[in-house]
């Protein structure tokens, strides 16, 4: 839900501005509506930006430039060493004070490779690697253009090996220096950046207080949640300042606050990705949550991977992974990997392994699905009619994606017409709730005659009633006020979109058939290829279990972190386009972030 708030003015008196925003960022339940305008242009906030933003720099690189740059320069060092002992290789160990000598007693020494093809016994050939001949030429005689002369290093193999030495004993110091620089400096510098962040917020709430009466005063707007007015009215009244409390308008910047329960919590996440709700919109995660789990348990599908997952996230809860990207969402882990076991069960699928015959899947919960028609008794799922020993049906999880994909839309078409009729008034939204009433309606109604068994002529007139009712809404009353006939044209045009767009989004929840299907076809040919190695039987040589448990764990873990990643985007992909279009969320607003002291002394 999202937390109630009050809209505060303030006035202070210019000699008091300071010292009441000290008392405000003390009370530390203000959000202060800071201005675009003006801050740019001050030298001391964007001396502080600067600052943040070399600090900023200085975490993410680990240490200063200089460290860094005497690390990359030994790295380019061993790099190009590493090459020059490559090129040696092949000419082995000399003397280059030799060479130098027999140069300057008049027998110069060239060098030369040549393709092995191209080689016309010029010169002696020291040796053939491969396609290459390379050798020496003894004397200043031209050489044939088959041969490419060569210069050779001043040091030899060994010599070079024993640089290389050297330099990854300077890299050895260069990481020594870098490492006790962050543990000197690191936190120091952490501890710099809040502080210099503090300062930059307490700069832009200064900069954001609008003057009057020619300077003497100072006018600061703010937002507090209602729960928290009573400490905050408290401080005020000790700071003798004159202040207004009202209640936000539609207008109005207003800062969201989220504040739901310990499960939809963990998913609040993913609606910030997205983005906050506006003031006057609905909070979407408690409907987010239970879907996003559901969905993400779908697509993975494996009971297996549900009990890895599990063991994943406790172990970064209790930072026995300690991976920067997974701080602080163990518990989340959790959650999705107890969700993929739950259905991982029903599914009947267990590290690629098929279940179904120890365990009931969700086949069977389709067995007994059937449609009485005249022609006969038609039934929904594979299962059922291989039950009848006939062939015919779907597969049950993509009837139930389908089923889930149907609900969801129609639960977005639901919340859509009673949020807009709450912010807009049910006037104005009779459109809305024509397709609302045309597609859920109907769809309740069908279902509805059909439990009750009503004949087809009832069922008939309770449909077209509907669908007129909805027609009315839809082409003639959508925008009061306006010309009919250009009602009727935004109606055909509203319709041509929800007749593509709704039909495309439910058939894009098919992706959480088709991805959890995927992973326990792509486990399954794991674990047949470690059978293959076994022989076919678990009853293989002893030697023959070292690559089948190898190709079970590469397998299985590879294929979970792909399964896991689908699983993570594609459900967002459903929340982010299909539910959120329909239910007509946009998630523009702000995070409320009070005006606060967030430095820890040292």
């Amino acid at each position: 839900m999202i937390v109630p708030m009050k809209k505060y003015t303030f006035l202070i008196l210019a000699s008091r501005y300071e010292a009441f925003l000290g008392q405000l960022r003390e009370a530390g339940v203000v959000h202060v509506t800071l201005k675009a305008e003006g801050l740019a242009d001050n030298p001391a906030l964007q001396e502080s930006l600067n600052e943040a933003e070399d600090l900023r720099k200085l975490l993410a690189q680990g240490a200063p430039d200089q460290l860094l740059q005497d690390k990359a320069n030994v790295q380019s060092k061993i790099e190009a060493t590493h090459k020059e002992i490559a090129r040696m290789e092949p000419w082995g160990e000399f003397d280059s004070h030799r060479i130098e000598q027999l140069r300057e007693a008049g027998y110069p020494i060239r060098f030369f490779t040549c393709s092995k093809k191209d080689y016309k016994e010029q010169g002696i050939a020291v040796q053939v690697i491969g396609d290459t001949v390379y050798g020496v030429i003894v004397g200043n005689e031209p050489m044939d253009e088959t041969l490419n002369e060569v210069t050779l290093n001043e040091h030899s193999v060994n010599e070079l090996r024993a640089d290389l030495d050297a330099l990854n004993g300077l890299l050895a110091a260069a990481d020594a220096r870098i490492e006790g620089w962050q543990k000197a400096h690191l936190e120091e510098t952490k501890q710099q950046l809040a502080e210099v962040e503090q300062r930059i917020d307490w700069q832009k709430v200064e900069l954001s207080g609008d003057t009057a009466a020619e300077g003497s005063l100072r006018l600061l707007e703010g937002f507090c949640p209602e729960d928290k007015t009573e400490g905050l009215n408290q401080v005020l009244a000790k700071a003798d300042v004159y202040y207004e409390a009202e209640t936000p308008t539609e207008e109005d910047k207003t800062p969201i606050e989220l504040r739901n329960n310990r499960f939809a919590k963990l998913f609040e996440v993913f609606t910030g990705m997205y983005g906050w709700p506006t003031y006057g919109e609905f909070d979407p995660t408690p409907i987010l949550a239970p879907f996003y789990l559901l969905f993400f348990s779908l697509c993975m599908g494996d009971a297996g991977y549900g009990i890895l997952l599990m063991l994943f996230g406790w172990m970064v809860m209790k930072k026995k992974v300690n991976i920067e990207m997974f701080e602080g969402l163990g518990p989340i882990i959790t959650t999705l990997g107890v969700g993929t076991l739950v259905v991982g069960f029903f599914s009947g699928t267990a590290f690629g392994m098929d279940l179904s015959a120890l365990f009931p899947s969700i086949d069977y919960l389709f067995l007994n699905g059937k449609v009485v028609t005249e022609g006969g008794v038609r039934y929904v799922s594979k299962a059922a009619y291989a039950a009848q020993g006939l062939e015919g049906g779907y597969d049950a999880m993509m009837v139930l994606a389908l089923l889930i994909g149907v609900f969801h839309i129609c639960l977005a078409m639901v919340v859509k017409s009673i949020c807009y009729t709450k912010r807009f008034g049910f006037r104005t939204q009779l459109g809305t709730w024509g397709w609302t009433l045309l597609i859920v309606g109907c769809l309740i109604a069908f279902i509805i005659c059909m439990i009750a068994g009503a004949s087809q002529q009832t069922t008939k007139v309770v449909l077209i009633t509907i669908a007129v009712i909805s027609a009315l809404g839809i082409y003639v009353f959508n925008t009061p006020g306006r010309n009919p006939l250009i009602n009727i044209g935004a109606g055909l045009w509203d319709t041509y979109n929800m007749a593509t767009g709704v039909l495309g989004d439910t058939l894009s929840y098919i992706r959480l058939y088709a991805l959890g299907l995927a992973g326990g076809m792509l486990g399954g040919a794991f674990n047949n290829l470690g059978l293959m190695v076994m022989g076919g039987s678990v009853e293989g040589a002893t030697w023959q279990w070292i690559p089948f448990v190898i190709i079970l764990i590469i397998g299985h873990l590879l294929n979970l972190a792909m399964s896991a990643l689908g699983a993570f985007v594609h459900p967002l992909r459903l929340t982010f386009v299909e539910y959120f279009k329909n239910s007509g969320y946009e998630g523009k607003g702000t995070m409320y972030q009070p005006f606060a002291n967030n430095v820890v002394a040292k």
